[in-house]
């Protein structure tokens, strides 16, 4: 009986944007986190402790997560002024579509 050699495929791990509902790569999307103490901050490693929620590396689905508020239903808060602020400046770092 032969074995056959096969290349072990690595698991991609598979995360949907909440503002346009596509789904793309863990690596791919940006990870923001609801922390323990309420706070909503940007998660560049993916690994903080809270609940997470994923946006696409385009400006465009920042500005829909925003509007219709569904980051803050995915994080399961309310999104005060100085937490859109910051979310706001992050989204302007990155590239228009």
């Amino acid at each position: 009986m032969s074995k056959t050699l096969q290349a072990k495929v690595k698991h991609v791990p598979l995360r949907t944007c909440v503002a346009c509902r596509t789904t793309g790569a863990k690596r791919g999307l940006v990870r923001i986190v609801r922390t323990p103490e309420g706070s909503v901050e940007v998660d560049l490693t993916g690994k903080a402790a809270g609940r997470g929620a994923y946006l696409c590396r385009r400006r465009q689905c920042w500005r829909e997560a925003m509007k219709r508020d569904s980051l803050a239903r995915a994080l399961r808060v309310k999104l005060w002024d100085a937490d859109r602020d910051k979310l706001e400046a992050f989204a302007e770092e990155l590239e228009e579509e």
